[in-house]
Parts: structure tokens; sequence; C-alpha cells
């Protein structure tokens, strides 16, 4: 029960009382009158603090930030730059309830409501000030105008001054139900520095550089929402001239979860460490026409998870590899994952658990790029357990049985293995039939061919596992 509620339930009790004392007060002392006159009084008193308690302006609406209110535009007609900076400017000078991170205000959850409108603006909405927190922009659609600066971003979470006093510009700033229209001037969104960043069910489209860039910070997080350059579902005519990037992660930590790409030069460039791919959905430019999906161009320490994904058409890249996880993922239209050496190194690699489906042009599902070096730091890697259609397999893992009447048995496992020849370990069953017990061993290993010899000629049927990357 609410203080106003429970004020005017005290009130109705009061009145009550006051009649039942009125009914009896005739042919009483003066006492009574005494009495019911200070019930009188207290039962005035509380339906004058329950008059101000109700014109007392609510909490609530003061942290919802009306864009029509500063005279934006809903219809987008004319340029609303000026009032949703406004808008954004009293936001975060609004209430404030402590910190979040050291210098970070808590705004407490303040609202820019676009309220459904179609917002035209000719300039970045770039926050004027750093070391702000807990605010939310949502519910409408921006679209660059045709003078908007070619190297801006429509939301432009990077501060004008940064007078903050904490190591991050921002902190849990959520974006939310947006339709973002670049109009093939600039990007969606930028977020620098900045802590716990929400971008959730958000369509950004027709940018010209990045639909959405991260630069630094921690734990953005990109959910439910669907970027493309141009507004296509596929087969597109124009595929070829696809440019731009939907979504490039320069920091750590991030996250994108359920996302759809469909047209972009490269679906999702990842540089930053530790970050998290799952359900994503990449049917931009195709590899057959120079695009890529994912591209992870951090070498040396990728520490990168790509699981539950949709590579349709476009598949991933990924420069040095070194603790990189892709399972549970689907391959279709030939694509594949392409290891690229930049020094040579992959390690702590796990491709595994995913299909691949093709159309039988012998396209391999796992490729190596070695034009700068050969791989020759290979360790725990482990491509195995992929199932493929129309395409070929390979991996670092190759089983394989071999029977012959004689003294040695080849085992040759090019056919499948991924490097030429890097095989690290072997195990192999002898069966042999008849009471010989014939000593046998293994001889070689060059070339990807495993040879088992015995010193004398008998029947036998040779099973061989091999191993490129140390997994067992």
């Amino acid at each position: 029960m609410t203080a106003t509620r429970k004020a005017l339930a005290l009130c109705t009790i009061i009145i009550g009382m006051a009649t039942f004392l009125t009914i009896h007060v005739h042919g009483h002392n003066e006492n009574y009158r005494d009495q019911l006159q200070k019930s009188q009084n207290f039962r005035a008193s509380l339906i004058q603090r329950d008059s101000v308690l109700s014109n007392s302006p609510s909490p609530t609406a003061a942290a919802l930030y009306d864009v029509t209110s500063y005279g934006a535009d809903p219809t987008g007609k004319v340029d609303s730059t000026e009032a949703l900076l406004g808008a954004i400017s009293d936001a975060l000078k609004g209430p404030s309830s402590g910190f979040l991170m050291q210098g970070i205000v808590n705004l407490g959850g303040a609202q820019i409501n676009l309220q459904g409108g179609n917002y035209l603006i000719s300039r970045p909405l770039q926050f004027p000030v750093a070391g702000r927190g807990n605010l939310v922009i949502h519910g409408g659609t921006l679209k660059a105008s045709d003078n908007f600066p070619a190297d801006g971003y429509l939301i432009d979470l990077s501060p004008s001054s940064n007078n903050g006093s904490s190591s991050y510009n921002y902190e849990f700033i959520t974006l939310r139900d947006l339709l973002l229209d670049s109009n093939y001037r600039g990007g969606g969104i930028q977020v620098v520095n900045s802590l716990r960043t929400s971008i959730d069910n958000c369509y950004i489209t027709h940018f010209r550089t990045n639909g959405i860039l991260v630069q630094g910070g921690h734990e953005t997080y990109i959910r439910s929402s669907y970027l493309g350059q141009h507004i296509t579902a596929g087969a597109d005519p124009g595929e070829r001239n696809f440019s731009g990037t939907a979504i490039n992660l320069m920091g750590n930590d991030n996250s994108v979860t359920d996302v759809v790409i469909f047209s972009a030069a490269i679906g999702i460039v990842v540089s930053g460490q530790a970050n998290t791919l799952s359900g994503v959905h990449c049917y931009n430019k195709a590899t057959g026409f120079g695009g890529t999906g994912i591209y992870l161009k951090l070498p040396g320490l990728t520490q990168t998870r790509i699981v539950n994904s949709y590579m349709d058409f476009t598949g991933i890249v990924a420069e040095d590899p070194v603790q990189l996880h892709i399972s549970s993922s689907f391959f279709l239209g030939d694509a594949y994952i392409l290891l690229k050496s930049i020094n040579g190194v992959m390690n702590g690699v796990n491709i595994v658990d995913n299909m691949f489906a093709g159309s039988d042009k012998g396209i391999e599902i796992v490729q190596l790029d070695q034009q700068n070096g050969a791989f020759n730091q290979v360790d725990q890697v482990v491509i195995d357990r992929n199932n493929v259609k129309g395409m070929k397999l390979k991996a670092t893992v190759a089983r394989e049985s071999v029977q012959g009447n004689g003294s040695s048995w080849i085992a040759d496992l090019n056919s499948v293995l991924l490097f030429p020849n890097l095989i690290k370990r072997v195990q192999y069953t002898f069966i042999t039939p008849g009471n010989s017990f014939p000593n046998h061993a293994l001889r070689n290993v060059t070339s990807n061919q495993v040879v088992i010899q015995s010193d004398v000629a008998v029947p036998a049927t040779v099973f061989v596992t091999a191993d490129q990357g140390n997994s067992f």
C-alpha cells in the first residue's frame, strides 16, 4: 500500500470516529467537545498532507525525456539533430543516484523515448560528456541526412569532451528497439571505451563503414539484431559490390548473440580477445565474390568462441589462431574455414561437431593459407568429428585400415589430414590370423604416409589412427 493510499484509509477511519463522537457528544461534558475538535484538526492535517503528496513530481516521470517536447520532428521531414542532442544533454545532467563504477554517475535508468518516430539527423548524436551510466535510448528510427559526415556514426558513445573521472567513458548504456539508417554516409553505432553496453533489437542498414564499431572497453552485448548494408534477403544482383563491415569488435569480452547479417563485405571482424559469437547467421557477400563471414584478425591470442552459428555461402578466416573454438555450426554453400599463417603459430584450436554442405566441387572444409610461411608451431589442435556432404573432409585426426599379405602396410592419409607433413602421433593395431606372432613396428610417417612393417610375411589387417595436433 502506498503512502497516499495509507493516508486516505486513515482519513476514512478518522471521519468514522468523528461521526461516532458527534452522536454521543450531546449532554456530556466539555472534554468530549475538546476531543472532537482535536480529531477534526488531525483529519484536516492529513487531508492537507495528502494534497501535497499528490502534487509532488513523480521520480519516474522526471527520468523520461520525450524528444518531441524538445522540438524533434517524428515525421522525418525536418532536421531533428539539435532537439535530440538537447534531450541527450538534459538526460546526462538529470537526477542521479550514487555511482556505478568509480567516476560513473548513475542516472537511475533515465529514458530517452523516440516514441516510434522517424527522425532526420545531419550529424552524429554524440554524448557531450563522459562519466555517465544507466541510461536507455529506445523506440524509434534515426536516418542520416544527405550531408551527414561520411566518417560519423548515428549514435556515438564517445564523449565530445572527456571530463569524467572514470577509466571508462560510460557504463550500462542501453540502445534498444531502434532502426538506424545511415543513408550510405557513415556508420550506425560507435561504442568507445565503455563498460556493459547493450545493443538490443536493433535494425542497422545502409552503412558505409561499420554497422557497429566497438573500440576498447569491456562487455558490449549485441543481441537479437539485424545488420545489412543493403536491404535484401539473399541472391542480390549487386552482391559483388557489397562493402563495409557489419560488426567490428576492437575490444575484449564482448558477445554477439542471435544476430543476422544479411549484407556487407565482412560480417564480423574481431580484433579483441575473449569474444563470444553465438547464434549468428551470416549471409553477407559470398566467399566466391570475395566476402568473409567472420574474420578473426588477432594473430597469436585469438580467444574466440563461435558456436551454434550459420555461415551461409560465406566462411571464417582466422589469423594464427590461438585458443579458438568453433563448434555446433552449419556451413552452407561451400563455406569453409581458412586458417591463415602470419607467424606460423596454431595452438589450442578446436573445430569440432560442425556440419558442412556444398556443391560437390571438391572444396575442403578447412583450408590453410601459408603464403607468409608454413605453420611450424602446431599444438593442441583438434579438427575432427565434422560431418560433410558435397565437400571434402579435412581434419587433424585420420583413421584408416589396410589389409594385405606381406611384410609392409602403408596407410596414405593425405586425403584427410590438413597439414601436408605433420603427423605427430600414431596408434595402430596389427591383426593377423593363425598362430604366428610376427614382430612389427611403425617405420615411417613422412608425407602423411604411415608405414608399418613386420619381420616376416604374414596376412594381416592394420588399423591406424594418426594425429597432427597432439590431441591424444
